[in-house]
């Protein structure tokens, strides 16, 4: 894993929260051993986390999308797929292992097999599942784009509406 400097103000991703923005670094002493640690603030959680920057990229910390991941987000999200068929507990179980992994194309492609247009039936744990997932993409979305959250989000199904439409 490629090891990073996080400085205040730049953004973040935690695969548990989502994206949040480095807003401090301080030095504490803890159990006699100094530490260095990365002040987080999460605002859709309305949280900050402390985290030990020499630890950060193993808990799972890293940098934001470039803008070439989220062309090829992009792309994973405009190619409309055969739904897999196997069981919806094992696909269930596949799309979270996906989301909590926090990384944008697989984000990208949970959301790609799982949208459904308007007019179309979901089931109850699918939509949940959907929501998850653009709710993690989207704020790294709306980062590297410079625009809302609301609307990355409607970007983003925009994408998937004209994909759904050109069949």
């Amino acid at each position: 894993m490629k090891d990073y400097t996080f400085n205040p103000g730049d953004f973040v991703v935690y695969p548990a929260h989502g994206v949040g923005q480095v807003t401090a670094r301080t030095k504490t002493t803890v159990a006699g051993q100094d530490m260095d640690l990365l002040a987080i603030q999460f605002t859709k959680d309305k949280m900050t986390m402390h985290i030990p920057s020499t630890d950060a990229t193993n808990k799972g910390l890293r940098q934001i999308a470039t803008p070439a991941i989220m062309g090829t987000v992009t792309n994973i999200l405009s190619v409309k797929t055969k739904t897999k068929r196997i069981p919806w507990s094992k696909r269930q179980t596949e799309y979270v292992a996906k989301i909590s992994s926090g990384d944008p194309i697989s984000l990208a492609e949970v959301v790609r097999e799982l949208y459904r247009a308007p007019e179309e039936n979901s089931t109850y744990s699918e939509r949940q599942i959907y929501e998850k997932a653009l709710g993690r993409l989207a704020p790294e979305y709306a980062v590297i784009h410079d625009i809302s959250e609301a609307e990355a989000v409607s970007k983003i199904e925009e994408i998937l509406q004209s994909c759904v439409s050109a069949k």
